[in-house]
């Protein structure tokens, strides 16, 4: 493999970032990734549309064996009808691709899975007619079937998720006490009501939290990183609630402060944190190590 390097700034449009990244994701141990997804000519407030960069990415994660999953965001208009051409069209056009990630189901079925952001925009009365397999305009039992992921932020929304007929939750963000989904203290719980209700239960770890650069008001959601303290604390909490998966917010989500990737100090107009006095593959590391446990206590738990 590849010596791994950081590198600057960089565009995800360009292939040998890709590559680099998908060296760095294999080194971290990590087996899924989920792309940010914005139907075909869709983008959000602040970039460009992305999906025509999903062939790439589908090719070079396969080449180092990683699988990829989309995360669909809540696009203008999103609703059960538009949901139902946008899985249909993420199905037909790249469901074939080896990379294109399935998860097997408790019945033995390998189905798409789908992280649905922002979900309780839509009310459960309406995500029903497309997750309820009594619906006329149902997913369920056809060719466009999958396991889709809802976003839990607060309580309440664990009975909506339920009513909708979500397959699971996950919890996103990064900073621990954020919401009563993204608090450590909380997952033992959900955790339980998930599976009193047959739901995945996916929380979402981060390395730490920062976003002041891009809103000065929000210092009380910084969390520090502690040198790796916090990530190691987070990973630690997911896995006593024995997961189905674990989720990491984020690998290169700089402007929030989440990233895992690669990381030296560099002087500029926006001060970013580093990982000093730590090594720049510090958090790769960490992954890694955090993986192999959560692998190997899965296991136990099968047994």
């Amino acid at each position: 493999m590849a010596r791994l390097r950081p590198l600057g700034a960089y565009s995800s449009r360009d292939p040998s970032v890709i590559e680099a990244h998908m060296q760095q994701l294999r080194t971290a141990a990590i087996g899924v990734i989920a792309v940010s997804w914005y139907p075909a000519g869709m983008k959000d407030d602040n970039g460009e549309s992305t999906d025509e960069l999903v062939p790439l990415l589908l090719d070079v994660a396969h080449k180092y064996l990683i699988k990829v999953a989309f995360h669909i965001e809540p696009y203008q208009g999103r609703d059960e009808a538009t949901m139902l051409t946008n899985v249909k069209y993420i199905i037909d056009k790249y469901g074939k691709h080896p990379a294109f990630y399935r998860q097997k189901t408790s019945t033995g079925k390998f189905l798409p899975l789908f992280y649905v952001y922002d979900s309780y925009l839509l009310n459960s009365e309406r995500w029903a007619k497309l997750l309820k397999p009594t619906e006329r305009s149902s997913v369920r039992d056809t060719p466009y079937d999958g396991i889709f992921i809802a976003l839990l932020v607060e309580e309440k929304h664990k009975r909506d998720i339920l009513t909708a007929g979500f397959d699971g939750v996950y919890t996103y963000f990064a900073t621990n006490g954020f919401s009563y989904g993204s608090s450590h203290r909380n997952w033992e719980a959900i955790k339980t009501f998930c599976e009193d209700n047959s739901l995945m239960f996916i929380p979402s770890v981060g390395p730490g939290y920062i976003d002041t650069n891009i809103r000065p008001w929000n210092f009380q959601n910084t969390r520090n990183r502690i040198n790796g303290k916090y990530y190691e604390t987070a990973l630690s909490s997911a896995l006593e609630s024995r997961p189905d998966i674990i989720s990491i917010t984020s690998f290169n989500e700089w402007h929030e402060g989440t990233q895992i990737e690669m990381a030296v100090p560099k002087t500029s107009q926006t001060v970013y944190l580093d990982y000093l006095p730590n090594r720049p593959v510090v958090y790769l590391e960490i992954t890694r190590k955090w993986a192999g446990i959560f692998g190997s206590e899965r296991k136990r738990w099968q047994d």
